[in-house]
């Protein structure tokens, strides 16, 4: 029986310096991808010329393209251009993104210098790389906010993301969060929940996640959060198969409360049960800040 002919699929690492684009390349590897270091965007078209003269025998590609390379980074848009027009490789951009408190700290580790600040202060390189990125990350297939992953947090993501490449499917990923920690920079979608009654204020509950019964049954009890349950589904049901159409693989939906802790943890569990239903979704539920302040 004559082999199906397989789309050659090539993953493009880039993103912020120190945000963990070694740990990427590294996953890719695992999972059987050819990986190339730092290629200057002006060679990828004859790179792609190359996968495709080999017969599938280069089926699964990552590229590591960042600023090491700024001189040639322009030539990126018009290479992809080029790859859509006159290839079929299928291509996906993986951002790898993080915040700048958690890059300088990573800086100061490793006594590294900065590409783009050489002879300054991390922050000014950082602040100016963020800056000439910012078009290339709205491109983004996908965006991992490694703020807070240790090294094998992250390779488990990336092995979870990648090891899966059927494109008929889309991986919905609902996360909690306390606005007091910030907002998660790789959410595709923001729900602000904190005109929700607050668990934190029955002493009873407060010590409690919206994991447990207790609270989960608080937050839902109120006609404010069937409302805007019912709203948000409706939504989100709409919007996620419009996402996928698009070429989205992932989307990150970030359910926001004070800590973290109660309202928007219910939430999540809550989302993660309704969506993901369909046969081309994959539902994962994360909370990222419920279990910080324990001791309250």
């Amino acid at each position: 029986m004559e082999n199906m002919k397989v789309q050659p699929t090539l993953v493009i690492i880039t993103g912020m310096s120190g945000a963990g684009k070694t740990i990427a390349v590294q996953s890719l590897e695992d999972l059987g991808f050819f990986c190339v270091d730092n290629l200057p965007p002006v060679l990828i078209p004859k790179f792609a010329e190359l996968i495709e003269q080999s017969q599938g025998r280069l089926a699964k590609i990552a590229l590591v393209i960042d600023l090491r390379g700024r001189e040639f980074f322009q030539a990126l848009s018009e290479s992809l251009s080029y790859i859509r027009e006159n290839h079929t490789i299928h291509y996906e951009i993986l951002f790898l993104d993080s915040t700048d408190a958690t890059l300088v700290q990573r800086y100061k580790e490793s006594r590294r210098r900065h590409p783009l600040a050489p002879e300054g202060m991390p922050l000014d390189g950082i602040h100016m790389e963020r800056k000439l990125l910012e078009d290339l990350k709205g491109l983004a297939s996908q965006v991992i906010d490694t703020s807070n992953l240790k090294p094998a947090m992250l390779k488990e993501t990336i092995v979870g993301r990648f090891s899966n490449m059927d494109r008929s499917n889309i991986s919905i990923n609902v996360t909690s969060f306390g606005f007091k920690y910030g907002v998660p920079i790789d959410a595709d979608l923001i729900f602000d929940v904190r005109f929700l009654p607050n668990p934190h204020y029955v002493d009873h509950l407060r010590p409690k996640t919206g994991q447990d019964a207790e609270v989960y049954d608080y937050v839902m009890k109120w006609p404010e959060t069937q409302t805007f349950l019912t709203k948000l589904l409706d939504m989100l049901q709409y919007l996620i198969p419009l996402y996928h159409k698009e070429g989205k693989s992932q989307i990150v939906i970030g359910i926001g409360c004070t800590g973290g802790k109660h309202r928007s943890v219910a939430l999540a569990e809550y989302l993660g049960r309704r969506l993901g239903t369909g046969e081309t979704e994959q539902i994962r539920v994360s909370h990222r800040d419920s279990l910080r302040d324990r001791h309250n």
